[in-house]
Formats: C-alpha cells, sequence, structure tokens
C-alpha cells in the first residue's frame, strides 16, 4: 500500500477544502470516496480528515496515514 506523501503544499490543500467546505476524491485500502472535508483534526494522536458523504449524510474519518491517494474537486 503506498500512501500519500503529505508535503506542506498537500496539507495546505486538505485543510483549504476543509475550510471552503469542498468535495475530495480519495481512496483508502483500494476503496475511492467522494466526501465533503469538515475538518482536520488529531483523532487518537494521529491526524485525520473527517467528511460526510452527500448521499447518505455518513461521517467518516480518514487517518491520513492511510489515504493513498487524493484530489480536491474544486
Amino acid at each position: 500500500m503506498s500512501t500519500v506523501r503529505w508535503t506542506a503544499e498537500r496539507m495546505d490543500q486538505l485543510e483549504r477544502a476543509a475550510r471552503d467546505g469542498l468535495r475530495v476524491a480519495l481512496s483508502r485500502r483500494g476503496t475511492e470516496y467522494v466526501v465533503v472535508a469538515q475538518r482536520v483534526a488529531s483523532i487518537d494522536q494521529h491526524e485525520a480528515l473527517v467528511g460526510w458523504l452527500p448521499m447518505t449524510g455518513e461521517e467518516l474519518t480518514f487517518r491520513l496515514e492511510e489515504i493513498e491517494s487524493f484530489q480536491v474537486i474544486e
């Protein structure tokens, strides 16, 4: 499993998406998700993206070290 290399620029993209409520397409464990970013938070001593699925309203948490790829959709 290859994960994203979290540079300052990539973190800025993710934080901006959360601040502006943008959609983020990401892959974790081979499954692709498109969520509306809510916040980047520290959860159980791990950085994580919290977002919700627009179709169901379900809130999902993605630990950053588990994300294989991501793209902000503007």
